[in-house]
């Protein structure tokens, strides 16, 4: 399981996302260009002292991405346009959750490719979740679903 952010906007949430990913111990793909530099430098900086804990891919553009894809990897794109709410989808185990730009969401290109396109249930009149606190939700879920939380040797943590 992976997730892979699609031309992210802000480079906290990056951070935020690497930390995410670290802690679940699931890759993360970042599809450029991002709307600020990503160098090797900020992304010491955003990701604090988990940098080494993470798998971080990068890649320089959506086709790079989807060229980059092994089969059977599923592209489980979570959008505020999307049919199905998260909780009511079975997600399988090499399933990638792709989250849009925060602030434009995923052009019609991105939700093309999707095999599905999955809604957070919110209240009426909010418009959205922090992209990284939706990913939260729905990595959780999915590895609920799969039994593939990471395994601590210590049954405190």
């Amino acid at each position: 399981m992976r997730l892979a952010l699609f031309q992210p906007d802000i480079p906290q949430n990056v951070g935020a996302a690497i930390r995410l990913c670290a802690c679940l111990d699931i890759g993360l793909d970042i599809v450029e260009p991002c709307a600020f530099p990503l160098d090797d430098r900020s992304l010491r900086r955003a990701s604090l002292d988990y940098g080494s804990l993470a798998r971080v891919t990068r890649h320089q553009s959506w086709s790079r991405f989807l060229e980059g894809l092994p089969p059977p990897r599923r592209l489980v794109l979570l959008t505020t346009r999307g049919e199905t709410l998260f909780p009511h989808f079975e997600f399988g185990p090499d399933d990638i959750i792709l989250m849009g730009a925060e602030s434009a969401g995923a052009p019609e290109s991105v939700h093309a490719a999707a095999a599905a396109r999955l809604r957070i249930p919110i209240a009426a009149d909010a418009r959205s979740l922090n992209v990284i606190t939706a990913a939260t939700l729905a990595l959780g879920e999915a590895l609920r679903q799969n039994n593939a939380y990471p395994s601590s040797p210590d049954p405190t943590r």
